[in-house]
């Protein structure tokens, strides 16, 4: 079965800030930016900057579950949130992705979908702007997302996290043995 994303889930535009973030240290509010969104499609909450932003509308706030979609540059994917980020709002030109139908599809699935090829296809085909390329809210809302079931959604998630895992592994691996070899051809060099 397929379906757009704007049957599964709200996608809105990032908090629009006028001007630089003022960072304040007691800031009632923490701001997700590019920054924050990790190589491996997750949003780290630990450095978020915090500000102190007067009345910030319900609907603005991010929660756990939510998408955070970059639209702009060469990357067009998302990172989910697997914590909860606290009072905290996502900033432009960021977009948020919140699943609606959590009974047809995870949000860690969705996150993982729009990461794939056939999903990658489809929004560099739409994505707009010569120099920085851009994709809007409308191309996400229009992609079509593949649904098996739930139990499979969660498999298939899980297989994903384990293979990403490998390959982080794999390439600590290759690094220590460079090192290694570094050092033994180094000492052979010495003469040690």
């Amino acid at each position: 079965m397929k379906t757009t994303i704007k049957k599964l889930a709200t996608v809105q535009m990032g908090y629009s800030f006028r001007s630089r973030l003022e960072v304040s240290e007691g800031g009632d509010v923490a701001v997700i930016q590019m920054k924050d969104l990790l190589d491996d499609n997750t949003v780290d909450c630990g450095g978020l900057v915090k500000i102190d932003m007067e009345a910030v509308k319900e609907h603005h706030l991010a929660q756990r579950g939510d998408l955070v979609f970059r639209s702009r540059g060469s990357l067009t994917t998302a990172a989910v949130l697997l914590e909860d980020p606290g009072k905290a709002v996502v900033a432009a030109p960021l977009l948020r992705i919140r699943v609606t139908k959590p009974d047809k599809v995870l949000p860690e699935y969705l996150n993982w979908y729009i990461s794939q090829r056939d999903a990658q296809i489809f929004l560099t085909s739409r994505a707009k702007g010569t120099v920085q390329k851009m994709i809007s809210k409308q191309a996400i809302e229009d992609l079509e997302v593949a649904l098996p079931s739930l139990e499979k959604q969660k498999n298939i998630v899980e297989l994903a996290t384990l293979s990403a895992r490998e390959q982080t592994l794999l390439h600590t691996l290759a690094d220590k043995r460079e090192q290694y070899i570094s050092t033994v051809l180094m000492q052979f060099v010495k003469g040690e």
